[in-house]
Formats: C-alpha cells, sequence, structure tokens
C-alpha cells in the first residue's frame, strides 16, 4: 500500500503541485460565511485540485506548442525554489487560517476560535484532492478506451474526439442520471414525510374564523408542516394590545399546502375563498406572501408586521414545493413563480373589485426564493391602474431579475451591496443600519423595499468571480464583511459557492438569516407608518424582538 500511495504521488505533474499549493491557501481567506474545519477541508482540497488542473492544462499546454522542455541546473533550482516558497506559504496560510476565520466571527459576534485545526484539516483536504484526481484519471482511463477502440475505423484525432464526447456522456450519465436523480428523489421523499409529520407541540386551532380549524376550507392536514406553524404560531390580540397600549386584533393568516390543490391555480383558488371566508379582506392591511422553498414563511417577518399594524392585518401564502430553495431553485426553478402569479392574480382580481374605500391596502413580502418569486408574480404594466402600495423584499437571490436591474442600475458612487436608485421615490435598500432615509425625495405611490445584509452569499453570490472581483468588493465594504476578503481567480467562485450552501449557519441577524429587528424599518417604510409610530416605540419594539431571539 505505501508503495502504491508512493507511486501515485511520484506520478503527479510538479507544475500542477505548485499552482495547487497556491489555490490551496488562497482558499484558507475568509469569505461570506464562517467555516468549520471540515468545510474549509473539503473547500481547500478541491481548490488544491482546480489549481493542479490548471498547472497540469499550461503544461499540456506547452507540450503541444512544441516549446522546448526546460531542463538543466537552472530548472532545477527553480522548481526546488518554487516548492520551498509554497511549502512556506502553505505553512503560513495554515498557521493564519483561525485569524482569518476570526475576522468574520469577531464582525457576527461569534466566540472567536482558538485553533484552525491545521492537521485535520490538512488531512480532509489531501482525501479530498486524492478523491477528484481519481475520478480525474477515471474519466482519462475511459476517454483513452474509448479512443482506442474507435482507432480501428476513424483516424487517431477523430478517435480522441470520440472517446472524448464518449467519456462526458458516461460521467454525466452517472452524475445527473443516477446520482443526483436518487439524491433529488430521496430528498423529495423525505421532505414530503417531514411536510405530513404533525407535531405534537403545533395544536390545531378551535376558533373557527383560524385556517385549519373545523370551520376552515383547508384542513390541518393539508396545511402541511410548515403552514401549520405559520397559522398556529404568532401574536394574538392580547399580547399585541400589551406591548402597545392599544385597541389590536387577532391576525388573520391564511395558508394553504400542497396536499390541498393539484395546481397552483386551485391552491390560490383556495386561499381567495378562505381569505374571504376569515374575513381578511375587512382588515386594514392585507398581505400576500411568497414563502421559501419548503413553504417556510420567516417568523420574523411577519410577527413584525403584525405588531406593526396592531394586528388589524391578513397574510395569505401557498406552498409550491417541498424542496429547500436552493434544490427547488435548481430542479424546479418556474413552480414558485408560477404559484406567486396565480395566488397574486387571484387575490388582486377580488381586491380591485372592492370600492377603493373599503378594501385594505395590499402589499407583496418574500424572503430568498419567496423574494424571487414575488417579484415575479406581477409585471408593473399590469397593475399600473390599480397598482397596489409595496412590498418588501429580503434576501432576495442573484437571479432575481427586478433586483439585478435596479442594482445594476444604482446611482454612482453608491456601493453594490447598499445602492440607492434614482430619488428613491420607488425603490430603497436597506441593511442591519437603517439607510432608508438617504432618498432624496419622498415616497410616491408604490413603495419597494429590499432588506439585505452585505454578508448573505444568496444575494450576493456572482457567477462571474472565477475571472474578477464581484462589484460589491469594489469600493466601501459591507459592516459585516471581512476585511481579509479578497479576491482570487477561481478560488473566490468556490469559496462563494460553499457559502451560498452554509449561509443559513450564521448567527441571526448577518448571511442569510434575517432578524426581526431589521425587518421593522423595512415595514414602517413600506407601510407608510412613520407617523404612527414613535422613535422610543420602534426602539423599544426592536429591543422585544432582540430579547426574544432563538438561542444559537
Amino acid at each position: 500500500m505505501p508503495n502504491r500511495f508512493l507511486k501515485f504521488w511520484v506520478s503527479l505533474s510538479t507544475i500542477g503541485l505548485l499552482l495547487g499549493a497556491v489555490f490551496f491557501s488562497a482558499s484558507l481567506t475568509p469569505s461570506l460565511v464562517p467555516r468549520t474545519y471540515i468545510t474549509q477541508g473539503v473547500l481547500s482540497g478541491v481548490c488544491f485540485a482546480v489549481g493542479y488542473g490548471f498547472g497540469v492544462f499550461l503544461w499540456h499546454l506547452w507540450v503541444y506548442l512544441e516549446l522546448p522542455p526546460p531542463v538543466g541546473r537552472l530548472w532545477r533550482g527553480l522548481k526546488l525554489a518554487a516548492a520551498v516558497i509554497c511549502a512556506i506559504m502553505v505553512g503560513v496560510a495554515l498557521w493564519r487560517a483561525a485569524e482569518w476565520q476570526n475576522s468574520i466571527r469577531s464582525l457576527m459576534e461569534l466566540p472567536p476560535l482558538e485553533t484552525g485545526h491545521p492537521t485535520k484539516l490538512g488531512l480532509i483536504a489531501l482525501l479530498t484532492f486524492i478523491g477528484v484526481i481519481v475520478l480525474t484519471r477515471l474519466f482519462g482511463f475511459a476517454w483513452s478506451l474509448v479512443a482506442r477502440l474507435s482507432q480501428r475505423f476513424a483516424t487517431r484525432r477523430i478517435a480522441n474526439v470520440i472517446g472524448g464526447l464518449v467519456a462526458i456522456a458516461l460521467f454525466w450519465s452517472a452524475v445527473e442520471g443516477v446520482l443526483f436523480r436518487w439524491a433529488l428523489h430521496t430528498a423529495d421523499s423525505s421532505l414530503r414525510a417531514l411536510d405530513q409529520l404533525i407535531e405534537p407541540d403545533t395544536p390545531q386551532p378551535g376558533d373557527p374564523n383560524r385556517t385549519g380549524s373545523a370551520a376552515s376550507l383547508v384542513s390541518w392536514e393539508n396545511l402541511g408542516r410548515r403552514g401549520r406553524e405559520f397559522v398556529a404560531n404568532g401574536p394574538r390580540r392580547d399580547e399585541i394590545a400589551a406591548f402597545s397600549g392599544r385597541e389590536a386584533k387577532d391576525p388573520v393568516r391564511v395558508y394553504v399546502g400542497l396536499g390541498a390543490g393539484q395546481t397552483a391555480e386551485e391552491r390560490a383558488d383556495l386561499a381567495l375563498k378562505e381569505l374571504i371566508r376569515t374575513g381578511g379582506f375587512t382588515r386594514k392591511t392585507l398581505l400576500v406572501i411568497m414563502p421559501t422553498g419548503t413553504g417556510w414563511v420567516d417568523p420574523e417577518g411577519v410577527n413584525s408586521v403584525e405588531f406593526l399594524t396592531d394586528g388589524d392585518i391578513a397574510s395569505v401564502a401557498i406552498q409550491y414545493s417541498y424542496l429547500s430553495s436552493w434544490l427547488s431553485l435548481l430542479v424546479e426553478p418556474n413552480y414558485g413563480s408560477d404559484a406567486a402569479r396565480a395566488l397574486f392574480r387571484a387575490v388582486y382580481d377580488h381586491w380591485t373589485k372592492l370600492p377603493r374605500n373599503a378594501r385594505p391596502k395590499l402589499y407583496l413580502y418574500g424572503l430568498s426564493l419567496g423574494a424571487l418569486s414575488s417579484e415575479q408574480s406581477t409585471e408593473l404594466f399590469e397593475v399600473i391602474g390599480d397598482p397596489y402600495q409595496g412590498a418588501l423584499w429580503v434576501g432576495p437571490p442573484y437571479q432575481s431579475r427586478v433586483w439585478s436591474k435596479f442594482t445594476a442600475g444604482r446611482n454612482q458612487g453608491t456601493p453594490a451591496w447598499l445602492p440607492r436608485f434614482g430619488d428613491g421615490s420607488y425603490v430603497r435598500f436597506t441593511s442591519q443600519r437603517n439607510a432608508l432615509s438617504q432618498a432624496t425625495a419622498p415616497w410616491g405611490p408604490m413603495r419597494i423595499v429590499y432588506l439585505q445584509y452585505a454578508s448573505d452569499p444568496v444575494t450576493f453570490f456572482d457567477e462571474g468571480a472565477y475571472r474578477r472581483p464581484p462589484a460589491w468588493m469594489v469600493g466601501p465594504r459591507g459592516p459585516d464583511v471581512s476585511p481579509e476578503f479578497s479576491w482570487y481567480p477561481a478560488v473566490t467562485f468556490l469559496q462563494l459557492g460553499l457559502d451560498m450552501a452554509m449561509a443559513t449557519t450564521t448567527p441571526m441577524g448577518y448571511g442569510h438569516v434575517y432578524a426581526g429587528e431589521h425587518y421593522i424599518d423595512g415595514w414602517i417604510a413600506v407601510l407608510g407608518l412613520e407617523d404612527v409610530w414613535t422613535p422610543a416605540e420602534i426602539d423599544k419594539l426592536k429591543d422585544r424582538f432582540r430579547a426574544n431571539r432563538p438561542l444559537e
């Protein structure tokens, strides 16, 4: 076994190993989200493999161009010097790994790491690198085997093309057709079963005016797990009144799960009927919500607006998937937007038929994939004659078309992580620190607010980060982004990809985990409550959400 490993190691490209060491070292620098030594080891192993592959490519390019091979004492001396420099670089990077991670952790109020576990990290990286190289060589073996067989009836170059295409087809079929589909089927089955689970600590409502009760048009079972959580929880009238000192109402919450209808249109129609039944259109405020991929509605976002409106609000949402947002976006990208359009159309059509002086103000809300779907629920030209009043979109994914246009068209000199668009009369952006007052004009008839954190990789992942720094890295950084975060070709792209997968592992108030106290300023601006709530009352409400924050 040791001899086989030695032969394997000797067979590796020297140039590849040197560039791999450079990529490995760069991967240890911080990005948007803190990493554990396990995730860091996997990332570093992949980065080492990418750097190694780039080095192998350069060597083959050198040979293909028929350039003279570097030989002699000078070359051997340069190679030895490069190896020593890379070894020192790797050692320094491993030594500074904990310090780099602490540069993010301190900004997110996390306890500092005492060690980066360099030995464990290095071992995980090595195993990951070997795994990638083995898979790569297996691919090369399949290519050469098919190419050799093809030379019986084709020229050498045509046979090489055939070998490459067949190898790609085989590996793609194995990954996409077998592994990916198996993983997706397993995830779908597991999440479907979890969605149907009725938890004993989530009691069925006894009030006939609440969704899921015996009198409801939507059965308790057909709400789904996330729907049951949504309708069973939240502040009630007495709690709201005790806090504000004003008269309050029980908020109306309507939800329709996937099991209640075969199509988005059926679920939207049922949601409308249930909203009418529960008196949702008699409230002062009506909120159309698009949940995340699993059907989850962030309680921090809804609870805050229910306090701000003294409970005189109705919220309605429908489920469109069992999968988490990133999986849903990958395999069923249109489900969310189709559901959003169906729900908005149903609610909006009924809303426009009501007398203007006897109908609620209409708003949209969505978090993450829900924000993207909510953006796509309607076009401005469809509602310009009778517009809804506004929207709060939180942590929009980087694919969000409307968000991207506003960000790209931001005023010169404003950062991409907190842009200002035009005079601020239509759309404004904010983060942990309220920036909504920076507009140069008063609000117009429709108010759009984006709440986003500079450390949120779901919002700020950049598909072009492999070749250039993202726009939000140019100029002043966000308050929750490490000053040690630097751009490296290919490596930063991989770091951001891992960050996106780990976006919800941050403390509340950072990354992709949005805090109730940060919702409050956005809701006040969207709902036009600036003259209703005093600064002291706003601070008191924010303190309440901080005090009730779940323990990390």
